[in-house]
């Protein structure tokens, strides 16, 4: 990846549809609630369509299944999968993966083996639909391999998309959203960098408090149309937090054309938008020079 050929960095992709494997079939009411919430239709485009979708724009992405498999039932795409395409896809893409933090050592020798063979460059995590809190001390021994690798860690944050409208939320704990949970982390795991993904409504102010706070703590934007950010968010972005927030979509949940159609008309000030699009990204995800 050359950072210097792309416009933008999107650091939030989900990766929904194995090319691999059987479709699931398994009912799925989590994602006929999310295309209500999201206002999308049937869009789980596989690894290759979203590949070339961002090609076109010359849009980087980081990309990454969620392993909610012990919460939901739901299997997961499988971490090597989407690592083996993207890293054939490195000049558009940076392979993430996922897994449930309470498999505890399971999980850690997991994560330690798909750095070390499949070139993985950091994890995602959601509390809320993998229905752990993340200072749970279950999960501390997968945050020590990635701390190990000094790798990034996302972690969802706020409302979720995920289980609204649904009966109970679908099972979904909002309180898991909480980015106080994920403080408890960046103190025990200093050299672990850390993404709060998304505005954290209703809990923006402790997000921008731990980001402030934390130096390895950043916010992602993604999830949400810029037209629609607190003006907490806008004002952070523009002044003390503009060296640690970064452009991110939800893809496909939400696309880089809408989002970045909504950022133009936002109230961001001409020397940051360069930064959240994609030079805080770059720094962070150690993509400085010709090649990842």
């Amino acid at each position: 990846m050359n950072p210097a050929e792309l416009v933008a960095i999107d650091v939030h992709t989900h990766a929904e549809m194995s090319s691999r494997d059987p479709p699931d079939d398994m009912p799925d009411p989590f994602l006929e609630a999310a295309r209500k919430y999201f206002k999308t239709g049937d869009n789980r485009p596989p690894l290759a369509e979203i590949a070339a979708y961002f090609r076109a724009r010359r849009i980087g992405c980081v990309v990454f299944p969620v392993d909610s498999e012990r919460s939901t039932g739901r299997r997961r795409v499988a971490n090597e999968e989407v690592a083996e395409f993207a890293n054939a896809s490195a000049d558009v893409m940076i392979p993430f993966a996922s897994i449930d933090p309470l498999r505890g050592r399971m999980g850690a020798r997991e994560a330690r083996r798909l750095i070390r063979d499949y070139k993985v460059r950091g994890f995602k995590f959601h509390p809320q639909v993998q229905d752990f809190a993340p200072n749970d001390r279950a999960c501390y021994p997968l945050y020590e391999a990635i701390a190990e690798a000094r790798l990034p860690a996302i972690f969802h944050t706020g409302h979720s998309g995920m289980g609204t409208g649904m009966p109970g939320g679908g099972g979904i704990r909002l309180r898991y959203g909480d980015p106080m949970y994920v403080d408890d982390v960046a103190v025990d795991f200093p050299d672990m960098p850390i993404i709060l993904a998304h505005p954290s409504w209703p809990w923006q102010d402790q997000a921008l408090s731990i980001c402030l706070h934390k130096p390895q703590v950043y916010i992602d934007l993604s999830g949400w149309s810029p037209k629609y950010f607190p003006p907490q968010l806008v004002q952070y972005a523009n002044g003390p937090l503009k060296h640690k927030m970064l452009f991110g979509s939800d893809y496909p949940h939400i696309t880089p054309d809408r989002w970045l159609a909504d950022f133009e008309a936002a109230p961001f000030k001409p020397e940051v938008r360069p930064l959240i699009l994609k030079e805080n990204a770059v720094k962070l995800l150690g993509l400085a020079g010709s090649g990842t």
